[in-house]
């Protein structure tokens, strides 16, 4: 911390451990983007009628801002670049259904009954479809994935891709009515939305959840025969857990369903209050990690409480604004820094290192140390102060 004035300019970062790849990824996920909006709109005209496709698009659209926020909001503390999570929903809304959609046609052709392919064959083809994401990135991109949490922010997003895709084809196919039920039209849509849009827009992340926790656990695995039977045993609870949803309906009518919805509603609950729970241990690992980096001299001690909780860094950005813009931003990317330092320090001090995990530990404290000389911290804070 200094008291001099600051330069006139932030020293351009280069980070020589960039994942390769990086613009091609951005430029998948914008060709896919647009092949799921084409896709979108095919299935919604499927209704037969411009209302209908209007309401099918509507109503999928409706539970997304609040579902997405929770998953932006949970991976706040260790945020992931915004092109992997786009590049996850956008996976299972495109890539993910045109995986399992040729497989499910596939089993009804080889002779499966249509209940046994709702209740069996549906969950294996578009967990396999959607897990095979969080799979691939596992194996291509293992700076993402640090533990459960980021498996479970990861499968999450696949999976709202996924129901949001569905739910357009649901929605269109229920406007048109079904031969079961003596209703169409809006009445029809809009009763299938309440059913899938509102009582239940986490059925599909709460099953790949499995997969995501599962790999999540897998990360810390040096064997890689338990790395992969984690993976395996992820996949199964997944079908296991959509297999009870859907055959709850199949099998056992409306008690069967409702059995079924309060089963899943609690281990939803439960999973819900285990990835918060997660979220704030976040912040413990960065004291314990922060702390140990200062005394080893890689920062100063007095920097610590700025680094961590959202409000003391927001602090720091409002201290810095008094000296220009170039304060806050060099601030702003001190803080971002140190948060990835943090973990990655963390994972190396536990045993469970990240591949090159210690080269990009320090390459990352050297950027660090080139924005010192721009850095406008408030005060010190009294000891103890988190």
């Amino acid at each position: 911390m200094t008291t001099t004035e600051a330069p006139a300019a932030l020293p351009r970062e280069d980070d020589p451990f960039r994942q390769r790849g990086r613009k091609v990824l951005v430029v998948l996920v914008w060709i896919s983007a647009l092949l799921g909006a084409a896709g979108a709109i095919f299935l919604a005209s499927t209704s037969g009628s411009v209302t209908g496709a209007s309401l099918a698009v509507v109503y999928a659209l409706v539970p997304l801002p609040v579902a997405l926020a929770m998953y932006w909001w949970l991976d706040r503390v260790e945020p992931e670049p915004f092109r992997y999570k786009a590049a996850a929903f956008v996976w299972g809304a495109v890539i993910a259904v045109a995986i399992a959609l040729p497989m499910e046609i596939g089993m009804s052709r080889l002779g499966m009954s249509e209940d046994w392919l709702i209740a069996f064959g549906a969950p294996v083809a578009e967990e396999f479809a959607k897990g095979l994401f969080v799979v691939l990135t596992l194996v291509r991109l293992r700076r993402i994935i640090d533990g459960v949490l980021d498996g479970l922010i990861v499968s999450g997003l696949v999976a709202l891709g996924f129901a949001a895709m569905e739910n357009v084809g649901y929605y269109a196919a229920s406007y048109l009515g079904f031969d079961e039920v003596p209703y169409s039209g809006t009445e029809m849509a809009t009763a299938t939305f309440v059913v899938r849009g509102l009582f239940s827009p986490f059925a599909h992340p709460l099953f790949a959840s499995a997969i995501g926790i599962a790999v999540g656990l897998s990360v810390s695995r040096t064997s890689r025969a338990q790395r992969w039977g984690l993976v395996a045993l992820g996949y199964l609870v997944s079908v296991g857990l959509h297999a009870l949803w859907n055959g709850s309906i199949v099998i056992g009518g409306g008690v069967g369903f409702l059995l079924a919805y309060v089963v899943l509603a609690c281990l939803l609950l439960g999973l819900g209050i285990t990835a918060v729970v997660l979220r704030m241990r976040q912040f413990d690992v960065m004291v314990r990690s922060l702390g140990d980096m200062a005394r080893r001299g890689w920062l100063h001690p007095a920097e610590v409480p700025w680094l961590v909780r959202f409000g003391r860094r927001r602090q720091a950005r409002i201290f810095a604004a008094g000296y220009g813009p170039i304060a806050v931003e060099a601030v702003d990317r001190y803080q971002q820094l140190a948060t990835e330092v943090a973990f990655l320090h963390d994972a190396v001090m536990t045993g469970r290192a990240k591949p090159e995990g210690p080269d990009r530990t320090y390459a990352l404290l050297d950027r660090m140390w080139h924005l010192r000389p721009f850095l406008r911290f408030p005060p010190a804070l009294p000891p103890g102060s988190r």
